[in-house]
């Protein structure tokens, strides 16, 4: 994961006692924090409450991008195609694909230098899982996470209203079946539940073994700044092979954000009572099943770090590593 790293920071500095005669103004010196041993990280009160809750913060906006990248070109190809709307439909299922990619390459790019740019809760719990990623910090992203995704939708609801009245047949008329699913994902009429669970759940492991094989230092990773675009291909790829079932959301945070958005603004408790809570054994469980299975897959077969609990040293390593270190210890000793 990235740590939070302090970049030098340029404060200017008005000199009290020193004014430019001509132009009467104040003479302005800048200083380079990163060479001033006795200044402040913080130069004002909101520096230092942005660096207090800038991980979430980070979360936060890069969910909230990618639910309006993907939500919105959801509306805008499937409003498009109602003839009141558009005389030609703006898009069609390959540029669902393409913006559902971008919205989580700008996502992880947004939030990647800050907060390691996991814009997914099923990302976040399988990291602490398998990757120690501090388990106190959890719960803070995944807010952050489902409040971008609840604003990412208000953001496009709100820029698409009125093409979502023209189409549902009016603006006090909200139904699922009409734009709910535009907004938030439901399953495909022919599938059972069985399937549903099996679709989100073999789109999640895809996806952890993606992300995983990227930040993996040992095989390959691509270069520093493009983590992104390498996710910009796994998620196209999930989506144009896998997408049809259940609509890949693959992130809790993606459909549970909206969902709770649609039903404060009109679309009721169906919601969330559709097929048997379908997102709650789909939705939730699906993706966070399925990235758990997933990374355990690649740690077991690949990946050699030892932050990794498959990797965690047994009793007889460990015995041999105190006896190499007692060696070691007793030569210099000797030595000295």
């Amino acid at each position: 994961m990235s740590a939070i790293t302090e970049k030098p920071e340029e404060v200017h500095m008005e000199s009290v006692d020193s004014y430019n005669k001509q132009r009467c103004a104040p003479s302005v010196s800048t200083v380079n924090l990163a060479d001033c041993d006795h200044c402040t990280a913080f130069p004002n009160r909101w520096s230092r409450f942005r660096y207090a809750i800038r991980e979430p913060a980070a979360e936060f906006l890069g969910t909230m991008i990618f639910v309006i990248f993907g939500t919105g070109v959801n509306c805008q190809v499937f409003l498009s195609m109602n003839s009141n709307v558009e005389a030609v439909p703006r898009g069609d299922f390959l540029s669902l694909n393409f913006g559902w990619a971008a919205g989580v390459a700008l996502g992880v790019w947004i939030a990647g230098g800050i907060s390691g740019g996991h814009i997914n809760p099923a990302v976040t719990f399988t990291l602490a899982v398998f990757r120690g990623f501090p388990w106190k910090k959890v719960p803070f992203y995944i807010f952050a996470q489902l409040l971008g995704g609840f604003c990412g939708a208000g953001v496009v609801y709100a820029n698409y209203f009125h093409a979502i009245d023209i189409v549902e047949g009016g603006p006090g008329i909200r139904t699922i079946s009409g734009s709910g699913d535009l907004l938030a994902t439901y399953a495909a009429s022919f599938l059972t539940p069985v399937s549903c669970f099996f679709s989100e759940f073999l789109g999640s492991a895809i996806l952890i073994i993606g992300v995983l094989c990227i930040t993996d230092k040992k095989n390959g990773p691509p270069p520093q700044g493009l983590v992104p675009l390498a996710l910009f291909i796994v998620v196209l790829g999930i989506g144009a092979s896998l997408g049809m079932n259940t609509s890949y959301s693959l992130n809790p945070a993606r459909d549970l954000g909206p969902r709770f958005f649609t039903a404060a603004v009109g679309y009721g408790t169906a919601v969330f009572t559709y097929r048997d809570h379908y997102w709650l054994w789909c939705i939730v469980l699906g993706p966070v099943t399925g990235m758990l299975c997933g990374a355990f897959v690649y740690d077991t077969l690949i990946f050699e770090g030892s932050e990794s609990i498959i990797n965690k040293a047994d009793a007889q390593a460990t015995d041999l590593y105190l006896r190499a270190s007692r060696g070691q210890r007793a030569a210099g000793i000797e030595s000295a």
